[in-house]
């Protein structure tokens, strides 16, 4: 399947190349050409050359992608981009993968070799090494080429990923999905070459680069929410707790007191805040259909009920309204007049603390049992 947008340049080169390549090994198949809207005869170009159009009235790569998946008669379907970029002469292997029991089998570029100009240097370099190896340590995904161009699927099992996304982003949510659900992935080398086109790609390197990453962001709750404020709750904490039992801190030349206290409270309450977001979003990513069911998360969060959430939340109130009391009963002792801020800080800023989580906890349990609710 070729997904197409004013190619005619090269697109009957491509048909032809992949029409020679199923017939020298002996490979019934048929070419789909999906078209999002080209205004240059691509589709005539198409007709020509023998491959069956499918016109896609939504703009986007990820669209005309979906839309021939959708039309796709095949048991396997192989995709490649209508620039002549890819060896279209080598699809045959990536059918003798899928025969072998794959689900998803995905070129890898890096390993087949780039051509001189076939890749910008930010591409080859930058974008594409940085977005793959993140995408490999978020999902524990085993491609090393996530943006190759050239890849295929079982039709059956790329119709149960229910992808989504319209754009370039496409490209990562197939293989971020696939890994999720734990389809049987493998890897072939394939070229990359220069294209045959005289316009510039429709690739945009900063804009598409940022959708990359925002979905690969936007899939990982974990990355994205819970590591980050995990890390700013444990460093809050600990910061509290040595200020608490020696406040003025002295580290070298560094004095530590009541301002980096109170910054630590804070650093506390919006890391928790952001430890719940992932939790939530999980959640609702789940409920969805976004992300596939998760029985270790199902496990954490089957003990995080609204009745733990308004037993620790209130316990948590409950300590900050008796370190308040006693702020107060020291103020009374000097006559509620002036207050050494040494002496009652330590005592406040960990009573409101204490208030602001249990309530938050309370809230977000009560958030995360609404979106628990089963659908009627």
């Amino acid at each position: 399947m070729l997904p197409c947008l004013n190619e005619s340049e090269t697109l009957g080169v491509c048909i032809d190349k992949a029409r020679k390549s199923l017939d020298d090994h002996n490979i019934t198949g048929e070419i789909i050409v999906a078209d999002n809207g080209s205004t240059d005869g691509s589709q005539e170009i198409a007709r020509k050359h023998g491959a069956r159009i499918i016109d896609i009235q939504e703009k986007g790569y990820g669209s005309a992608l979906i839309g021939g998946f959708g039309a796709a008669l095949g048991t396997y379907v192989l995709m490649a981009d209508a620039d002549d970029s890819y060896d279209l002469a080598n699809t045959h292997t990536f059918v003798e993968k899928m025969r072998n029991g794959h689900d998803m089998v995905m070129g890898n570029r890096f390993k087949g070799g780039i051509a001189p100009g076939a890749m910008p240097f930010l591409h080859r370099y930058v974008g594409n090494p940085v977005l793959s190896s993140i995408g490999r340590i978020f999902f524990g995904s085993p491609v090393g080429d996530f943006h190759c161009g050239m890849r295929a699927f079982r039709r059956e099992t790329i119709a149960k990923l229910d992808l989504r996304t319209t754009g370039m982003e496409f490209a990562s949510e197939s293989v971020v999905k696939a890994t999720l659900h734990g389809l049987d992935i493998a890897e072939v080398p394939t070229t990359l070459s220069p294209d045959g086109r005289t316009r510039a790609p429709h690739l945009n390197t900063w804009r598409d680069g940022w959708r990359y990453l925002r979905f690969l962001l936007l899939y990982s709750p974990r990355w994205l929410f819970v590591y980050p404020g995990a890390f700013m709750m444990l460093l809050g904490l600990i910061t509290g707790a040595l200020l608490f039992a020696a406040a003025p801190l002295r580290v070298g030349p560094f004095s530590f007191s009541i301002h980096t206290f109170l910054y630590s409270s804070l650093a506390v309450l919006i890391g928790f805040q952001s430890v719940w977001f992932g939790v939530l979003t999980k959640i609702f990513a789940i409920n969805e259909g976004l992300l596939p069911p998760d029985q270790r998360f199902e496990n954490i969060t089957r003990f995080i009920s609204l009745e733990m959430g308004i037993i620790v939340g209130g316990l948590l109130i409950l300590s900050g309204l008796a370190g308040s009391i006693h702020a107060v009963s020291i103020w009374e002792g000097v006559a509620f007049g002036g207050l050494d801020p040494k002496k009652v800080f330590p005592i406040v800023i960990p009573s409101v603390t204490a208030i602001a989580l249990g309530f938050q906890l309370i809230l977000s349990t009560f958030f995360a049992s609404i979106l628990g609710l089963k659908r009627l």
